[in-house]
């Protein structure tokens, strides 16, 4: 069954709001005076003649209820309706403060409007999303396709919407097109009046661009989308993306993360806080822990060295110093694990809990460290990564270093190049899906290998 309700979903999602909003503000007022507002000269109800308005400004400036089959999502949905709800709960207190009538009205009840509202739209969105993909597993509310092109591309463009039943989209073909067929664009162009089709898309590295202009004059004569597919592989997973320079589209390969200044932003902010509340809560701590460094052997309470930090830059790092104070005489490079001779007793405690990690929150101060990234190296682990895995470790150069790390809570201290090399394979995968939440739950993780003194 083809789709015939084109465009409808948008204006059931706006009047189904309007409904609830309205629905909200009676049974919030009713709740909150236990009656209903008269209809008439009632100041209640002018304010929800007002809310109406409102929402139906905001809901158009914020494109509520715009969206696409891909991006008819959930979380999407929700996003939209979050932003939309707080622009217009702030609109509306802007109005009743120049309008000098905020006095009128109870505030519990302008709270509660907004708590109803906001549970029945989740809910009525949940629903929607449900019911509808449920109908088109069905085989109903779909569009009609064809693919034209021959190579991994055209396949793969197939795949996607089949493994994605429930966007509603079937397939009806695949259409080869060569150099020396004239015949081809009207065997296309037959197929579309039988078919009905509604997209036919195009992979641009089978086709020549004679053949691209052509295809957009064919969509122009029918009721039929032409989408233009460029081949992207091999660098997806650097999160490509188009910029338009006037009308040049130009693809851009972000070939470092946190290469835009909203991620660089978050990151910093979340570290700066993090930091700020560990130093602040964790104060107690660092006294006793200091007394107990201070009385378990002679030397310095913090081990300071020389470390790689981004882009190859070094840095001085701080931890609690857990090996005795002459160690160096003994020659060794890398920790030897609970029977090294260099660790204090109290050292293995602190290695085990991690809990000699903590001054490096400093540095994160500072600005050279990051709470969450790969770790900071040692010259000798550094060269023996440069020769190992150079590329990928240059990768990890392009990022501050941190305290904690997928790298560090699956392998640990890495005291040979397989080890290494291991740890390195973690992090560059870091790299690649980075986000606030992963941060947060590589947090939880350490925390737990802290608790558990499983450290190595």
């Amino acid at each position: 069954m083809k789709n015939r309700f084109a465009g409808l979903l948008p204006k059931v999602h706006l009047w189904t709001d309007l409904v609830l909003l309205n629905v909200s503000f009676f049974l919030a007022y009713a709740l909150r005076f236990e009656s209903l507002p008269t209809l008439l000269g009632d100041p209640y109800t002018n304010m929800l003649l007002v809310a109406n308005l409102l929402w139906l400004l905001c809901s158009n400036l914020a494109r509520t209820y715009y969206f696409t089959r891909l991006s008819y999502h959930f979380n999407i949905q929700i996003t939209s309706l979050l932003k939309t709800a707080v622009a217009h709960a702030g609109l509306l207190m802007g109005f009743m403060y120049f309008a000098q009538v905020g006095d009128l009205y109870s505030r519990s009840q302008f709270l509660l409007t907004y708590a109803l509202f906001l549970l029945a739209s989740t809910l009525s969105r949940a629903v929607a999303v449900s019911v509808l993909k449920l109908y088109r597993h069905a085989g109903y509310n779909y569009n009609r396709y064809v693919v034209v092109g021959k190579g991994e591309l055209a396949t793969m463009i197939r795949n996607f919407y089949s493994q994605n039943r429930e966007l509603g989209y079937r397939f009806y073909g695949t259409v080869p097109f060569t150099n020396d067929d004239p015949e081809q664009m009207n065997r296309l162009e037959a197929m579309i009046n039988e078919q009905k089709l509604d997209y036919v898309y195009c992979c641009l590295s089978d086709l020549t661009d004679e053949q691209v202009r052509d295809l957009i004059r064919l969509g122009e004569r029918h009721r039929t989308q032409i989408r233009l597919v460029p081949d992207f592989r091999g660098f997806m997973d650097k999160m490509a993306r188009i910029e338009y320079h006037d009308l040049y589209p130009v693809i851009q390969v972000n070939t470092k993360p946190f290469s835009n200044i909203q991620e660089q932003s978050i990151k910093r902010v979340f570290d700066l806080v993090f930091s700020s509340i560990v130093m602040i809560l964790g104060a107690p701590l660092f006294l006793i822990l200091m007394l107990v460094v201070k009385l378990s052997s002679p030397g310095p309470i913090f081990f300071r060295q020389k470390r790689s930090g981004r882009w190859g830059e070094i840095f001085e790092i701080y931890k609690f110093r857990s090996m005795y104070a002459d160690c160096d005489k003994m020659g060794l490079q890398h920790s030897q694990g609970d029977n090294d001779p260099r660790i204090t007793p109290v050292g293995k405690i602190l290695r085990k809990t991690r809990l000699d990690e903590l001054p490096q929150f400093y540095n994160v101060l500072k600005g050279d460290m990051s709470v969450v990234g790969p770790r900071p190296l040692y010259k000798y682990d550094v060269d023996m990564l440069m020769e190992a895995e150079p590329h990928d470790f240059q990768r990890l150069l392009t990022v501050k270093p941190g305290i904690t790390s997928i790298g560090q809570i699956n392998v640990g201290y890495a005291d040979t190049v397989a080890k290494n090399v291991e740890r390195l394979q973690y992090d560059v995968q870091y790299l690649k899906s980075y986000s606030i939440l992963d941060d947060i739950k590589l947090i939880f993780k350490t925390v737990q290998v802290m608790v558990l003194g499983r450290g190595q």
